[in-house]
Order: structure tokens, then C-alpha cells, then sequence
């Protein structure tokens, strides 16, 4: 009469005939069915597969599954498991994708217990965003065109602590615009924050110039880059992104904007050039000048994203036949709107 056993082979379901085969390397007792040769160790405690298993995302462009093909430390390369796909993409890991630092403001939501008018306000920060004006020349403007003595200081606090108030403007406004254009400009620039170099990443839309975001950051990398296109993309999708060869963009550029082509430019004879944003660095660089530098970061972010936000819904350029980058993009306002936005004096 054949042995019975208390456990059954986890293949073939068989209960009496087995083998015992040697211990595993935890040390517990391996079979081998006689039946299907299947080795096991029915003793040994089994894991749960829900956990031990990782989900690895879809192929997008065949939907199979697919496997990790490189795993570094800010992202992962994974592969479609179908050979005749053999697709290769880039996903980012979610510890590694960081806010953007205009999202980091700070100061006044609102204009209560100011001393001075809204007006006033508004035109001091027009003379410093728009113009090449210090804030002396601000205060002697402001003394003699409208009679109002203002010193210096407190016009650089309205420069700097409004931020947060006009940033809960430009998320009610970019709603209203259309950004999906074709390309999409990606470049960096440097700036001096006491006396230590920082880096300025910029995405700058190619048909109405608009400036979609930044981020401030001493570190030149991918990370930085992820920051800047990850918030980027919440606004629009464009056909391809333009860069230079720095190789920074590339990963990025293929992890979030994987549908969109990639434009690497290459030198000056290039179809395609980055002189968009490079015009633009240049506008910033003249106001920025005039600042000598910024004292810290926090004052310096702020400060950039007035900067930016009066070059998108304020400032009329030349070369969008005396428009906004905002009116361009699809905004219209009335004059009460516009009271409203606080875009005029």
C-alpha cells in the first residue's frame, strides 16, 4: 500500500509518491514528485505574490507588457516584451520628480492694510517689471507724477512680497488659454544669487511666446529638467520639444513628452533653432542687470516670477503686433476684467 502523505504536489496534485531531494538553502526538507519531477519544499513559509510581484507599466505603443530593462537611480528603462515591437522608454520614479520652485512663493494673498492705493501699487511694479528702472528712480518718478513720497525700501517689499496674490491670478487664467502649439523651446540660463551661481530653466511656448514655467535651482541636471517639463505639461502638449544638446533634456524630454519629437539643435545652419528662447534669455539678462544680483533665493524666486508674469499678461511685444503672449494664447478680457486681474493701473 502505497504512503500517504500530508501535503500534495503543488503540479500534479500527487499525495503518495515522492523523493525526498536534499534541503533548500534555508535549510527545509525538498521532494521530488515521481510523477511530473516537480522539486518542492511544502514546509517552507511562502510569501504572498501580490507583494512580491512589481507592476511594470504598459508599452505604450503596443500596450503588452514589458520588463526592466535598466534601472538607474532617478528613473527607470523599460522594454516591450514583444521582439517585434522592442520598444524602449523612460519612466521617471516619483520620489525623483520635484515641484518646480515658482510654485515656492511667498508673501501677501491680497492688498489689506496697505497704506498707499492699489493704483500706486500697481504702477510702482509696472516702472520696476516693464523698464529697466531702479527703485530710486521708482520713488522719484512716483514723487514727482503723482506727488506721493514712497521710499525706496518699501518699494522693493511690494516688488517681492505680491507674488503669491498674482500667482492665484495666473491659475485662474491659464484655463482660458490655448497653448498645444507645435514646438515647445527648453533652455537654462545662469544667474547669481549672493555671489553663487544658480540655474534658471525656462519652457517657452513658440507661437505666442509665452513663458509656461520656470524653475531656479543651483543644480544643472535632469532632475532640474524633470521639475520644470513635468509641471509644464499640465497646460498643453505640443508636436515636439526644441532643446540644445545638452544632455540633460533627453531622458526627460522622452519619460514626459513621449509622443512629442524631439528637436536636439544641433549649430546655426539648423532649420530649426533655439533663438526663440535665446531672445528671450536676453530680455531677462537686460532687467536683470539692473538688479546686480539677487540677496537670497526666496526674494529671487519671487522676483522671477513677477518678472515672467507681467512679460505674459502685462507687457505688449512688437513682434505679436503690440499683444500680450496671453491675448495671443486665446485670452479675452474686458476692462473691468481686466481691473479685476489687476493687469491695469
Amino acid at each position: 500500500m502505497a504512503k500517504l502523505y500530508q501535503f500534495s504536489c503543488p503540479r500534479c496534485n500527487n499525495n503518495h509518491s515522492f523523493y525526498r531531494y536534499g534541503r533548500d538553502k534555508d535549510g527545509y526538507q525538498k521532494y521530488l514528485c515521481r510523477k511530473c519531477y516537480h522539486q518542492f519544499a511544502p514546509e517552507r513559509p511562502r510569501a504572498k505574490r501580490a507583494n512580491c510581484r512589481r507592476k511594470y507599466p504598459p508599452c505604450p505603443v503596443c500596450g503588452k507588457a514589458s520588463f526592466l530593462h535598466h534601472d538607474y537611480e532617478h528613473y527607470s528603462n523599460y522594454r516591450c516584451c514583444d521582439k517585434k515591437c522592442n520598444h524602449s522608454f523612460f519612466v521617471y520614479k516619483p520620489t525623483a520628480i520635484t515641484s518646480p520652485s515658482m510654485s515656492k512663493l511667498f508673501g501677501k494673498h491680497d492688498f489689506k492694510r496697505m497704506r498707499y492705493p492699489i493704483h500706486i501699487i500697481i504702477t510702482a511694479l509696472s516702472l520696476f517689471y516693464l523698464g529697466k528702472n531702479s527703485f530710486r528712480n521708482i520713488s522719484l518718478i512716483l514723487r514727482t507724477a503723482f506727488n506721493i513720497k514712497v521710499s525706496h525700501t518699501t518699494i522693493s517689499n511690494w516688488c517681492t512680497k505680491f507674488a503669491p496674490m498674482f500667482d492665484d491670478m495666473r491659475i485662474r487664467l491659464m484655463p482660458l488659454l490655448n497653448l498645444n502649439s507645435d514646438e515647445w523651446h527648453v533652455d537654462e540660463t545662469v544667474v547669481k544669487i549672493a555671489g553663487v551661481k544658480y540655474y534658471i530653466w525656462f519652457v517657452v511656448d513658440s507661437e505666442t511666446r509665452f513663458v509656461i514655467g520656470f524653475h531656479l535651482s543651483p543644480y544643472r541636471n535632469s532632475p532640474q529638467a524633470v521639475s520644470v517639463l513635468n509641471d509644464a505639461r499640465k497646460y498643453g502638449k505640443p508636436s515636439a520639444i526644441v532643446s540644445d544638446r545638452y544632455y540633460a533634456y533627453k531622458v526627460p524630454v522622452k519619460s514626459i513628452f513621449n509622443d512629442s519629437k524631439h528637436i536636439q539643435v544641433e549649430s546655426f545652419k539648423d532649420d530649426v533653432s533655439n533663438n526663440l528662447i535665446e531672445c528671450f534669455h536676453k530680455q531677462f539678462k537686460a532687467w536683470y542687470r539692473t538688479k546686480q544680483g539677487f540677496s537670497s533665493f526666496a526674494s529671487a524666486n519671487n522676483l522671477i516670477f513677477m518678472f515672467v508674469f507681467f512679460f505674459n499678461f502685462v507687457r505688449p511685444h512688437s513682434g505679436l503686433n503690440g499683444m500680450t503672449p496671453a491675448q495671443v494664447a486665446g485670452l479675452k478680457l474686458s476692462k473691468k476684467q481686466k481691473r479685476e486681474f489687476l493687469l491695469v493701473a
